[in-house]
């Protein structure tokens, strides 16, 4: 259950680093940021693999980059949405 926990705590971490370097915000805040790191951290082991340091058996820079990809993909989406509901 601890690890559970800190799986999420990481993740949420991941997701706002990505948030940040990408300069938009997740949709669902905080819970955006744990569903973005997580997702991020499972797209950059897949993409680039398991390497570099491990914080809640979890690759960080590898999870760093999938969680900027994932962040700048869905607000791409997010974005594209509201541009199309404004019309």
């Amino acid at each position: 259950m601890l690890s559970f926990i800190w799986m999420l705590i990481v993740g949420a971490i991941i997701g706002c680093i990505g948030q940040a370097i990408v300069g938009r915000d997740m949709p669902l805040g905080w819970v955006g940021n744990i569903i973005g790191g997580l997702v991020g951290a499972w797209l950059g082991t897949a993409l680039l693999g398991d390497w570099g340091p491990r914080v809640a058996d979890m690759a960080i820079f590898p999870a760093i980059i999938g969680a900027i990809i994932v962040v700048f993909i869905i607000s791409l989406l997010i974005g594209g949405l509201r541009s199309r509901s404004r019309t």
